[in-house]
């Protein structure tokens, strides 16, 4: 089971489930859940003639706004865990047991983190320990998580709302720190998958530079007061100056570009070679 920072999206073998926070409890959306069991190349129309059949089963969903292809919020028939398991057994499948048993998991799991956060973090750390990542990229990595999150609060507690804003800031950082936006990253390193998150193929330097203009964008618009999208870019802008001339002054000194094409495939990959040549 592998689950995104945001927790907004897990995964079941290699089929994406989107799940929403709604009413203190996990509710997932059934589309997804009868693509994943189902492999339907029209999971909507699947669903659509599974609840024409079985009228009841709308009784048990909600109407929530989850993110579409287009990134746009739009109404979806979700459920919470206990009634998608009475929706798994309308959906003839032999997944269906393995299925229920990771739906137990995943519904049960923000229930534990909120008792106890530290769980969230070492689930983290788990999952990129078994991905082969180094412990002092870990930590780092574990660090710029938190740093972003702070982040992210204080836009949510100044006016930012909606997602295209975040990226909008996000950018404005990514692009005072490195000269390159976020998508523009993602090609430079390589990244062919949308779901491929850049930071997870940084390097140390890299991840370094991205929580500096992000921590000094959170100071910035807290002493600023910044609010709205306007405000908010501008100390978005002053963060990853910050950041940009720590970069700059370090490549100064060291005569290296910190803008790297190397992600954690090429360095696994690399560390696959060196490890056949100690043999």
């Amino acid at each position: 089971m592998e689950t995104d920072q945001n927790k907004a999206l897990v995964v079941f073998q290699d089929k994406k489930i989107r799940r929403i926070w709604h009413n203190n409890e996990w509710h997932f959306s059934v589309v997804d859940v009868v693509e994943a069991l189902t492999d339907s190349p029209s999971p909507r129309q699947y669903w659509g003639v599974l609840k024409g059949r079985e009228p009841q089963l709308l009784t048990i969903c909600l109407q929530l706004k989850l993110p579409a292809e287009d990134a746009k919020l739009r109404f979806t028939d979700c459920a919470n865990t206990k009634n998608m398991f009475r929706i798994i057994q309308s959906v003839p499948s032999p997944k269906a047991e393995p299925f229920k048993l990771w739906l137990a998991q995943v519904g049960y799991e923000r229930i534990q983190e909120i008792e106890n956060p530290e769980l969230a973090q070492d689930r983290v750390k788990q999952y990129y320990e078994l991905k082969g990542y180094p412990k002092e990229w870990i930590d780092k990595r574990l660090r710029g998580i938190a740093i972003r999150q702070e982040l992210t609060d204080e836009w949510k507690n100044r006016e930012i709302k909606e997602e295209k804003e975040f990226a909008i800031l996000t950018n404005e950082i990514s692009k005072a720190t490195f000269g390159k936006t976020i998508e523009d990253y993602k090609q430079f390193k390589g990244l062919q998958k949308k779901n491929q998150n850049l930071r997870d193929h940084m390097t140390d330097w890299e991840l370094i530079l991205t929580m500096v203009g992000e921590k000094a964008t959170t100071d910035i618009t807290i002493a600023k007061d910044s609010k709205g999208l306007k405000e908010c870019k501008k100390s978005a802008l002053d963060g990853g100056m910050i950041a940009h001339n720590t970069r700059k002054e370090l490549e100064q000194k060291t005569g290296k570009s910190i803008v790297s094409k190397d992600n954690f495939l090429d360095l696994t990959e690399k560390k696959k070679l060196e490890n056949k040549k100690e043999k």
